[in-house]
């Protein structure tokens, strides 16, 4: 599903949206939802999640559902880094947080406002996570080998 490449670029118009926006809306809310949210579908079963998602919607508290669907939906990543400096909101979300800093592979992201950038590296890591599939989806298949295999190597 992520490794089309219409999803790729829905990934990186929704990343130009958040990035061009000025506050968070629920219509961005619900794009960032319908696009890059996959493990939503399989816990709403439940209704748990849902019912969550609504009243922090409705309560509009942005920050804590975006770093409820990091939670939720990137398993294995977790805020490193959050800080405000000259007026940007400084957003860093690490795979591997017991390393030190600088051996990382962050996913950062900054914006004025600090839902909008935790959104964006949410994004962010869909977007990256969507061309690793596509990369691998792409691997040549290799033929089986021969039912015998003989070594022709002289060892003496």
């Amino acid at each position: 599903m992520l490794s089309s490449p219409k999803h790729a670029s829905a990934h990186d118009k929704l990343g130009e949206r958040i990035r061009s926006a000025q506050t968070i809306t629920p219509d961005l809310v619900s794009d960032v939802l319908d696009a890059s949210c996959v493990r939503l579908p399989c816990l709403n079963r439940s209704g748990i999640v849902a019912e969550r998602i609504a009243r922090l919607r409705q309560s509009s508290a942005w920050v804590d559902l975006c770093l409820m669907l990091i939670t939720v939906e990137l398993p294995g990543w977790t805020l490193r880094r959050l800080f405000y400096d000259e007026g940007e909101w400084h957003c860093a979300l690490s795979h591997q947080p017991n390393l030190p800093v600088e051996l990382d592979d962050t996913v950062d992201a900054s914006h004025h406002d600090l839902p909008l950038a935790l959104l964006l590296a949410f994004v962010t890591v869909r977007r990256d996570a969507a061309a690793i599939a596509r990369e691998s989806a792409t691997a040549p298949k290799l033929e089986r080998a021969a039912a015998y295999v003989v070594c022709c190597d002289n060892f003496a």
